[in-house]
């Protein structure tokens, strides 16, 4: 009755839209199934794309070919930079998103992708055959056949949901947990854990004060995220809010402890140390007598706001109670308190680079059921999990991504070789590389491997080498072209910085830090015209090249030197427990992870540099 498909991917968030939109663009035949058709792509918790390390994320899944770029553009309300203050590896882009229509266009593109098709209805469990997955059962008693089968099930697992001394069973507010799934599992072998995740309440925008706030405007000259030219920055744009908590809230807030799941011992899952509740706040920073609260709105034309930095799961009345002492807030309207998750999840040292599960062939995961936690690390399992998942059941080579070529291959890295026992996001002082692995990179570092495997577009490809072509032509004329004293000294007077007594390449003035590219074209007339026949983009790439280039090389030759450990390939047949020089936590490390080269053996905790001598030594290294 029912077609077999290529891949059945389950559950139709961040991950599972990217999973499902990279196999069919491939050329898989997919089934997309979830629990409500109607909340496809939910942003579920703020209405945010990218921020530090995340935004890094968002461009290198667009240069991939991946959709969240693009699907971000369209429904932002307003980009930043941030970090803009800091170096160039630190420049994180972020947009505020419209929620509704996020949701919209998601949508939309899977509709037009004439390789997906959708199910609604609760998956239960998978079916297998001699250790490789062979579709998926539905509550209603359905079984859809496939070769592959991706799950990204966010945080319905066993889902329970805590407001104060109330808890029932959830996946999200007004939503069923999905039941069946994590038991199966577990018969197969697999381990399981809990994890929670919390989200504050939303508000009525006309019910604040905002006089009594500070404004936070986007950039002023706003980007976007996506390299393609399939969406454009904003013309205007919505403004956030900046507010703080007080004494009396923290006062309020306490008198809710008592009844607080989180601390009376109801939530046994571990929350993100990254992103805590409000009274854990209080909690743990009882000497900080205010807290930071952005005031995010929800979409172009509705009246609802994120209470951002106010995530709770304490009582509704306290929260309503202890909301209202908020500068801006005293006349405050409540919409829906904040509420804690709690859900299942599998520890992610069961998987492979690919995300494909050890236990079960053909079967991947990517997303919360991973143990991370955000929309972009779920976006971007998502899009790696489709691409294997197509890759694999075509006999087709694996496709992964090492932690020097890009922040998605830290985050897998991370993930498969360290666990986590948290939820898991990402930040930039997790990869060692990341002068190299910026977000203005991110096209000239990918694009071409995402044009390999089908994704990026021949458009794309030739758009990314044009740009190549042009920063290469503008670093060399840059290093060749030569200034006077005389002709360059009044814009070093202008800019604070030592005059030149001899003929100067333009470059070693740009290496200046009073200094950049722009600035040349006060000294002449010439360089002006010259220089504008670049745009904006090209201008700050050479500019972050020329200032950087002494440590973006050696940084380079670190990562080579690194990864020549990537290409010492371990058999897949090798039995670590014959080799008695190990230590007994290697040995134990190594069989539970079984990695696929020595470079990623080095990474695995508890595995010592003296048991990677000691392998090197067995294999004849």
């Amino acid at each position: 009755m029912y077609p077999e498909y290529d891949i059945i991917v389950v559950g139709a968030g961040h991950a599972g839209c990217e999973a499902a939109n990279a196999a069919a663009r491939m050329g898989s035949k997919v089934l997309l199934i979830t629990m409500n058709m109607n909340t496809i792509a939910q942003m579920s918790c703020n209405p945010a794309m990218g921020g530090v390390a995340k935004g890094q994320i968002v461009r290198e899944i667009d240069a991939l070919g991946g959709m969240s770029g693009i699907i971000s553009d369209k429904s932002m309300i307003q980009f930043r930079m941030l970090n803009k203050s800091k170096g160039p590896a630190m420049w994180s882009p972020r947009t505020q998103n419209d929620r509704m229509r996020f949701a919209e266009e998601w949508r939309l593109a899977l509709e037009r992708n004439p390789n997906v098709d959708f199910w609604q209805e609760m998956v239960t469990g998978i079916t297998v055959d001699n250790g490789k997955v062979t579709g998926v059962k539905t509550g209603m008693g359905i079984d859809f056949k496939a070769k592959s089968v991706i799950l990204t099930s966010g945080t319905f697992l066993n889902g329970v949901i805590h407001i104060g001394e109330k808890q029932f069973g959830g996946g999200r507010t007004g939503e069923h947990a999905a039941k069946g799934i994590t038991e199966q599992l577990v018969q197969l072998g697999f381990e399981a854990g809990r994890m929670k995740t919390g989200t504050p309440p939303r508000v009525d925008g006309r019910s604040l004060d905002y006089n009594k706030m500070e404004e936070q405007p986007g950039d002023e000259n706003p980007q976007k995220f996506s390299f393609s030219h399939e969406t454009t920055p904003l013309t205007k744009q919505r403004s956030c809010f900046i507010t703080y908590t007080n004494p009396e809230v923290h006062e309020t807030l306490e008198k809710g402890f008592d009844r607080s799941p989180m601390f009376n011992g109801r939530i046994q899952g571990l929350g993100p140390r990254y992103c805590p509740s409000i009274e854990d706040k209080i909690n743990r920073f009882a000497e900080r007598n205010r807290h930071q609260i952005f005031v995010e709105p929800e979409g172009w034309d509705t009246v609802e706001i994120y209470v951002n930095g106010f995530s709770t799961s304490l009582p509704e009345d306290i929260q309503y109670e202890a909301i209202k002492k908020i500068p801006g807030f005293e006349q405050v309207k409540m919409f829906r308190p904040g509420y804690a998750i709690e859900y299942d999840f599998f520890p992610p040292t069961q998987l492979g680079l690919t995300l494909e599960t050890k236990l079960v062939e053909n079967l991947f995961f990517a997303g919360q059921i991973n143990g991370t936690t955000g929309y972009e690390e779920a976006a971007c399992q998502g899009l790696v999990a489709g691409i294997n998942a197509h890759q694999k059941i075509n006999d087709l080579d694996k496709f992964t991504l090492s932690r020097s070529e890009a922040y998605i291959g830290v985050l897998i890295d991370d993930l498969i070789n360290k666990g986590t026992n948290e939820p898991y996001r990402m930040f930039t002082s997790r990869a060692e590389h990341r002068i190299l692995l910026r977000q203005d990179n991110a096209d000239l570092r990918l694009t071409e491997r995402g044009h390999q495997l089908g994704l990026a577009s021949d458009e794309r490809l030739q758009q990314t080498k044009e740009k190549q072509k042009q920063l290469d032509r503008l670093i060399n004329d840059l290093n060749q072209k030569k200034v006077d004293p005389a002709i360059a000294n009044p814009m070093l007077d202008k800019h604070g910085t030592a005059t030149i007594q001899h003929r100067t390449t333009l470059n070693k003035l740009v290496k200046r830090p009073q200094l950049d590219i722009q600035n040349l074209k006060e000294i002449n007339e010439d360089i002006s015209t010259y220089l504008g026949k670049y745009d904006s983009e090209i201008i700050e790439a050479a500019d972050i090249h020329i200032k950087y280039e002494d440590y973006i090389d050696k940084e380079m030759k670190l990562a080579q030197k690194m990864n020549e450990l990537e290409h010492v390939k371990i058999s897949d047949k090798m039995n670590f427990a014959e080799i008695p020089a190990l230590s007994a936590e290697g040995r134990e490390k190594l069989n539970k992870i079984r990695p696929a080269t020595l470079g990623q053996a080095s990474r695995i905790s508890g595995v010592s540099p003296a048991d990677i001598s000691v392998l090197m030594v067995y294999m004849g290294r």
